[in-house]
């Protein structure tokens, strides 16, 4: 999944997964190297306490016996770092026997005369130590004391805390990226509001408005402004609404004025016949333009939802059965095939409007009459299940493109140049559409071209109450 074509939560959560990963590791290092300086800085105290204390213990025992120095150096030597220190003149040699074995077999390392102290980390057998040196003058010659102490306790310390820093990273990870998901979510629960009002948002309920979140954010910005194009949208569309009820209304008169004169002029029997010929014309244009006014001003009343229609229960076979009687005659004349196949049934309850139930099927018929070809076949079937009603319209006509089918229901739209050649206004699979849809019926279409169309129409059956008893 491309990250660009994700969610916003889950590119938040990603995020900040991201930038806590990082800021985690930052941390840990940061706290890692800290604590390892620490560390460091504790030993350092430690050891330089003890040789100040070894110094105080020179200081006092200079002039006792030095059998009685060495043991009283012994005995602070095993009581405070376990042996692990030593006394060494400037050339090199022991100012006193080792105090322990640990001692006399320890890696010291050599300090240079110039240096009055310093603090390093050794190995020794293999292990890690920090070692003090430092030089102390004591009456007449300078003495180097030595202090040690194993670095090993150090490093397990940091061994475990990187091992927690490891094993709760990802839990903490999953923890805090669960709990950004929870959030972004909860932040933007609100654009899946505004998205599902938009999307149920259309030319038919163009009065609904977005809902508005009194939060003072970018939200509610985008909302408003959002509402205030669907205010400027709704306004543009009812005068194109308003325009097109009105044209239609008010061109019927001037157009039934000039079917009529027309009509009235062939009746006139002197008229010569290039006349005739002219005023048939005007009185099939005529015709035809009326028709289209009458489709325009369906349509008009239906996107004013003001069609009048009122739904009762009704014989769907009835109305198929006067679409099809309507048809034969077309049929026959163009020498096609037309098959009415009702399953047996004589009557299927459903609710709605006969006149328009009627038209809907008058038009599926009327558009397989129009691209069906001399002999071939129409078949209208009808099949009834427990809920639904399902009608067929199949044709063996010149089918249409795929790609065209999708738009087949838009207003004035003709699918294939070539099906232009067919008279129409490209406005009746669009009332078919708001017939259908006033309904609460599917109808959808599956084609091929050059072996023909089938218009399916799903309509739910009307609910019956139970018979009195």
């Amino acid at each position: 999944m491309r990250l660009n074509r994700a969610s916003i939560s889950l590119r938040l959560t990603l995020w900040f997964f991201c930038i806590f990963l990082l800021g985690w590791v930052s941390f840990g290092a940061a706290m890692w190297f800290h604590l390892k300086l620490t560390l460091a800085d504790e030993r350092y105290l430690t050891l330089s306490r003890r040789i100040d204390r070894l110094q105080d213990l020179l200081h006092k025992t200079q002039n006792e016996d030095p059998a009685e120095r060495f043991q009283e150096f012994k005995d602070f030597s095993h009581a405070t770092g376990n042996g692990l220190a030593e006394i060494f003149r400037a050339n090199g040699s022991r100012a006193f026997p080792s105090p322990s074995e640990a001692a006399r077999s320890f890696a010291w390392p050599a300090v240079s005369t110039g240096d009055a102290q310093q603090f390093l980390q050794v190995k020794s057998a293999g292990q890690p130590y920090w070692v003090m040196a430092r030089s102390f003058p004591l009456g007449t010659e300078t003495l180097y004391l030595f202090a040690a102490a194993p670095a090993s306790g150090n490093q397990l310390i940091l061994d475990r805390f990187w091992e927690g820093l490891i094993v709760f990273a990802p839990i903490l990870l999953l923890i805090s990226s669960a709990g950004g998901y929870w959030l972004s979510r909860r932040a933007l629960k609100p654009v899946d509001r505004i998205t599902a009002t938009a999307r149920s948002i259309s030319i038919r309920n163009l009065s609904e408005r977005l809902p508005v979140t009194n939060s003072g954010d970018e939200l509610e910005r985008l909302t408003e402004t959002c509402n205030a194009m669907l205010a400027r949208l709704e306004a543009a569309v009812n005068r194109i609404k308003q325009f097109t009820g009105d044209a239609s209304h008010e061109l019927r008169g001037p157009l039934s004025f000039v079917r009529t004169v027309a009509e009235v002029a062939l009746r006139y029997p002197g008229i010569d016949a290039e006349s005739r010929q002219a005023f048939q014309d005007i009185v099939e244009e005529a015709a035809k333009a009326g028709i289209l006014l009458e489709d325009m001003l369906t349509l008009a009343r239906a996107d004013a939802e003001c069609s009048g229609t009122v739904l009762e229960p009704l014989n769907l076979v009835a109305a198929i059965q006067e679409a099809w009687d309507l048809a034969r005659p077309i049929a026959a004349e163009r020498n096609l095939t037309l098959t009415l196949s009702l399953g047996g049934a004589r009557t299927v309850k459903v609710l709605g409007d006969f006149s328009s139930l009627r038209r809907l099927i008058w038009i599926l018929l009327d558009n397989a009459l129009k691209y069906t070809h001399a002999h071939g076949k129409i078949d209208v079937s009808l099949t009834a299940s427990a809920q639904h009603t399902t009608v067929l319209v199949r044709d063996t006509g010149s089918g249409i493109p795929a790609s065209d089918i999708p738009r087949i229901f838009d207003r004035f739209y003709r699918a294939d140049p070539s099906r232009s050649q067919i008279e129409g206004s490209g406005l009746g699979l669009a009332i078919a559409k708001w017939i259908a849809d006033l309904h609460h019926a599917e109808i959808s279409v599956s084609s091929e071209l050059d072996k023909g169309t089938t218009v399916q129409l799903l309509l739910p059956l009307c609910a019956l109450p139970p018979p009195a008893l």
